[in-house]
């Protein structure tokens, strides 16, 4: 009975408010119903993710991303689910002339679809970049505002709108965690890095076919570190010959480019016992994201002030990775995010390629640490990756001295399907198909004693039959701004 006195009481406040609004004369009122039109189809916010977008910036385009993830969730939950289980009629009042729609929407009032995409979109966007929250969401406050004044919801619709909107931009943080602020921890040198304000002693060898290379780039480097060699290097020419002939000469090897240029880059300054300076000019940048290196400004300020620190390496077989080094449908699975994430960002790309990667790739048969096992993927990251429980996103550590390495069973019924409702769901951390552990070293062979194909650090190759995984702790100094050393 109390519930539904207060349901009565609700709605004689949404008819008076919507009343007083019709009848209040205001310039304001009489532009608002224009800008919520911007709102339709989600135009406006389409418009503002583009905008993120185009900046270049790694944060605004996940911001976009989120946004636009928050409102295909919100719509669903508001216009199919929401309005298809309520029968609520559209507001009956006065409403000017200049503020009327031309088409009065025939679904239910309630809940604000128009509210809820705005909400989620401004979520989405205010998580990722807290610095647009105030404009974005006054642009949704707006939006929902509008739907009032145009006389086609009551205020309740609209609130209630809001809270679908925000709790669907929330929800993206089940499947697509946040990326810290501050980068992953490291080890203090034990050795001093040079300080090359002008590049003095540095060798710099620049991927000129790296997806972020530009033109730009490389003069700005020749500027700003005029005692340096630059070398750059075109589309298909060998890149580790350059770099290794680079240690001969200099006191600090550098490199300009994504991640699988800076493990080789790695491989060779470990092994001649040299910092490493890294400058990032890949799609994505793994390594330098982790490690706090941003941008072009990032590795030269760290190398004007000889600031550094060790960070471990993981061998797979003969070869080492900075990131992951990975088998199975995970090869595969690389392939095909790394085609679309430059376009739609990772965590998106990762569920497409998931989803078509399971539906046309079979599991490997493989010995894991001894045991006979069919499997569609294995994780080894160098370092432990967060979140646990979803797909790795980011290392809080780089010099932790462990693998994380991380398992999908294929022997279990279903497992594809069991996998992809995991993922979805956010539930991959409690399924029968997932594992997940911790170690210094594993073995890993080949059933059939075919080469195992391997991920390493996002490129494929064939190693041999049987692959020992294991650390090297803190063996590469590579340069990174003290105050987050």
């Amino acid at each position: 009975m109390g519930s539904r006195k207060q349901l009565r009481c609700v709605e004689t406040l949404d008819r008076r408010i919507v009343a007083r609004i019709a009848a209040t004369k205001s310039p304001i009122l009489d532009v608002l119903p224009s800008f919520g039109k911007t709102a339709n189809h989600s135009v406006l916010w389409l418009a503002v993710s583009l905008g993120l977008a185009a900046t270049g910036n790694k944060r605004a385009r996940r911001a976009a991303l989120r946004g636009l993830a928050g409102v295909v969730m919100a719509s669903t939950a508001a216009n199919v689910v929401a309005k298809g289980l309520t029968g609520r009629a559209r507001p009956v009042s006065d409403t000017p002339a200049l503020r009327r729609l031309v088409r009065v929407p025939k679904s239910s009032s309630f809940p604000s679809g128009h509210s809820a995409s705005a909400a989620a979109f401004a979520t989405g966007v205010a998580l990722e970049l807290p610095q647009l929250a105030v404009p974005v969401g006054a642009a949704a406050l707006a939006v929902g505002v509008s739907r009032v004044v145009t006389g086609v919801h009551y205020p309740s619709d609209v609130v209630a709108g809001f809270a679908v909107g925000a709790a669907a931009g929330a929800a993206t943080l089940r499947w697509w965690p946040l990326r810290p602020a501050q980068p992953a921890a490291a080890t203090r040198p034990w050795q001093q890095a040079p300080a090359a304000p002008t590049g003095a002693g540095l060798v710099l060898v620049v991927n000129g076919a790296s997806a972020s290379t530009s033109a730009e780039l490389t003069e700005r480097l020749r500027g700003e570190l005029p005692d340096a060699e630059i070398i750059e290097v075109g589309e298909g020419e060998d890149i580790e010959t350059p770099l290794r002939a680079a240690a001969r000469r200099a006191q600090i090897i550098g490199v300009a480019g994504g991640d699988g240029i800076v493990n080789v880059a790695a491989g060779v300054a470990q092994q001649v016992g040299m910092p490493l300076l890294v400058v990032p000019a890949g799609t994505i940048n793994h390594f330098t994201a982790d490690l706090g290196i941003n941008c072009a400004d990032d590795a030269l300020a760290a190398l004007a002030a000889g600031d550094a620190v060790q960070v471990d390496v993981g061998i797979a077989g003969k070869q080492s990775f900075l990131n992951t080094s990975s088998t199975g449908v995970y090869v595969d699975l690389v392939r095909a995010r790394e085609r679309l994430e430059g376009r739609i960002g990772t965590w998106p790309a990762l569920m497409v390629a998931l989803i078509q990667v399971l539906r046309d790739s079979r599991p490997q048969d493989l010995y894991v640490n001894g045991r006979r096992t069919q499997l569609w993927l294995l994780f080894a990251g160098n370092c432990c990756y967060a979140p646990q429980g979803f797909a790795p996103s980011y290392r809080p550590d780089l010099a932790d001295g462990l693998l994380d390495v991380r398992l999908v069973d294929a022997k279990l019924p279903f497992a594809r399907l069991r996998l992809l409702l995991a993922v979805l769901t956010g539930t991959l951390g409690r399924s029968r198909v997932y594992r997940a552990w911790t170690a210094h070293a594993m073995e890993i062979a080949s059933a059939d004693g075919d080469p195992i194909r391997l991920s390493v650090d996002g490129e494929v190759t064939d190693a041999g039959a049987s692959i020992r995984l294991a650390k090297r702790p803190g063996q590469l100094l590579v340069y990174r701004s003290g105050e987050h050393a």
